[in-house]
């Protein structure tokens, strides 16, 4: 009787084989660590946005600009070579940690998005309005990988502030993947 149950076994196996419900695919790797979908091709005013940073900080700080506009405030009286390696590590740990963002309304319109660590992207409120379209059909895509942000308006609800913020946020992503510091600006220049 054993034999026979093999035997079945086989034969069934053979043949229903080509009747097998085919696995699954499998999910491409999940990035590590998460990153948003959307990358903005526009070219951002970093002279205007280094000039209002400036003025937000009442030029009484050092900063480190990325290619994409990320600013890491430095702490005074480094070297040009200390100041880019402290900016180095300020953008890893944001990105290679939890990526939290503080959006912070400003005169006139902008938005300071500020992160956990001495590091922000500044929207510019003239050039959000010139892309408000393209912002508004892609905000969702700012989102990293399975991220649930909570605001007022609830779960990945954003009212302008917000879709500002994950605009901004995005150009932090962008640059921490690809990081270049383009310029370091002094508070005396």
């Amino acid at each position: 009787m054993a034999a026979w149950t093999v035997q079945l076994g086989k034969r069934k196996g053979a043949m229903f084989g080509i009747f097998k419900k085919k696995a699954p695919p499998s999910r491409p790797p999940e990035r590590f660590p998460p990153v948003p979908d959307w990358r903005p091709d526009m070219a951002l005013p970093l002279d205007k946005m280094v000039e209002r940073l400036r003025f937000y900080t009442n030029g009484k700080c050092d900063l480190a600009v990325f290619t994409h506009g990320t600013c890491v405030i430095l702490p005074d009286d480094l070297s040009d070579e200390d100041a880019g390696a402290y900016a180095m590590d300020v953008l890893s740990k944001i990105y290679h940690y939890h990526p939290d963002m503080n959006p912070t309304p400003m005169k006139g319109g902008d938005v300071l998005v500020r992160y956990n660590h001495p590091a922000a992207n500044l929207v510019l409120d003239d050039l959000a309005q010139l892309h408000w379209a393209q912002i508004e059909r892609n905000h969702l895509r700012a989102l990293a990988t399975h991220e649930v942000l909570m605001t007022p308006l609830g779960q990945n609800v954003f009212d302008d502030v917000g879709k500002k913020a994950l605009f901004g946020r995005c150009f932090m992503f962008m640059d921490a993947q690809s990081p270049r510091i383009v310029r370091i600006v002094r508070k005396g220049e």
